[in-house]
C-alpha cells in the first residue's frame, strides 16, 4: 500500500510541476498522428505547437489550428487555419495531434491548453479535434472528457468544453 501511494504522491507531485509552453521547433517524426505534416506547416498561419513542460523536459505535445469551421480532413485544416488567419476570425481550436512522452501527459496538455484558451484567448468559443479514426483515439478523448460531434470518412471530431 505505502508503495501504492508513494506512486500517486509522485504522479500529483509532477502533474502540479507542469507548464504549457509554445514550442517552435520540434522533430515532426515523433508525432505518432500526422507525422507527415512538416515543422513550417505546423508553425505558419498561426498554427501553434505547444508542449508540456516538466522541469527541462517536454513530455506532451499538442498541435492546434485555428480556425472558424470544423475540418473533416487535413486539406480543410489547411485551407480553413489559412483563411481564419487571413480573415483574423478564428473562433475554434483545431488540436489535429497530441502526443505524450509520459503517461498522464496526453491528459494534461488538454488540460492546460484547455485552460490557456479559456485565459488568454477570449475569441476561441470551442476545442474540436481533427483525430484518427481508430479505437484509440476515441477511447483516449471519450476518457478525458470529450463528446464525439462526427464520424467523417477517414477522421473523427471530438469537442472538449470550455465555456
Amino acid at each position: 500500500m505505502k508503495t501504492f501511494m508513494n506512486r500517486v504522491d509522485n504522479f500529483f507531485k509532477w502533474v502540479k510541476g507542469t507548464e504549457l509552453v509554445e514550442l517552435f521547433d520540434i522533430d515532426v517524426s515523433e508525432d505518432p498522428v500526422r507525422p507527415a505534416l512538416d515543422l513550417k506547416f505546423r508553425t505558419s498561419n498561426d498554427r501553434k505547437i505547444y508542449g508540456l513542460k516538466y522541469e527541462n523536459n517536454i513530455e506532451g505535445i499538442v498541435c492546434v489550428a485555428f480556425t472558424n469551421e470544423i475540418p473533416n480532413t487535413e486539406k480543410e485544416l489547411e485551407l480553413m487555419s489559412k483563411n481564419s488567419y487571413l480573415e483574423n476570425n478564428a473562433t475554434i481550436a483545431v488540436a489535429y495531434t497530441v502526443w505524450s512522452r509520459k503517461r498522464g501527459a496526453g491528459r494534461e496538455i488538454i488540460k492546460k491548453l484547455t485552460n490557456h484558451i479559456i485565459k488568454d484567448m477570449p475569441q476561441i468559443e470551442k476545442i474540436i479535434t481533427l483525430s484518427p479514426l481508430t479505437p484509440i483515439a476515441t477511447h483516449y478523448h471519450i476518457r478525458n472528457g470529450a463528446e464525439l460531434i462526427s464520424i467523417n470518412s477517414t477522421t473523427q471530431n471530438f469537442q472538449y468544453k470550455i465555456r
